[in-house]
């Protein structure tokens, strides 16, 4: 996996933990980097800050583009891995977009139900096709 691979795994199980305990994840990622073990990578930082930053209309997106689904409804770790792959996709720019896409896919193949990375696919496929008349 590589080292943006790695970032975005640890990014998400920062955004899923945070959920579990109800924290903010900013919270979350300062404990983490606080004990260093393993140390946090900068771009783990950006993801979870960025997340963080614009969960509002993050979870707007995916609550208005996910036919069928509600945010509540949806597994933890489907929210969170579409919450970090639409920060990602809509606002980092230094990442082609279909490399954010296939990552966030591979994710949610690894971690989810079968029907996950599908799902991850197609919402994301749609942000990505609506970015330019987003307004974000």
């Amino acid at each position: 996996m590589s080292a943006r691979g790695k970032a975005r795994r640890r990014a998400l199980d920062i955004l899923f933990e945070a959920e579990l305990r109800d924290e903010p994840p900013v919270g979350v990622l300062a404990e983490r980097v606080e004990r260093a073990e393993p140390p946090v990578n900068e771009y783990t930082a950006t993801l979870v800050e960025g997340v963080s930053r614009h969960r509002s209309r993050i979870d707007e997106l995916i609550s208005t583009y996910s036919e069928g689904w509600t945010l509540d409804r949806m597994p933890a770790v489907d929210r969170n891995l579409l919450r970090a792959g639409t920060y990602e996709l809509l606002w980092v720019t230094d990442v082609p977009e279909a490399v954010v896409i296939s990552e966030w896919v591979h994710l949610a193949s690894e971690l989810s139900t079968d029907e996950s990375p599908q799902f991850v696919n197609g919402l994301l496929a749609r942000f990505k096709q609506l970015k330019p008349s987003l307004a974000l």
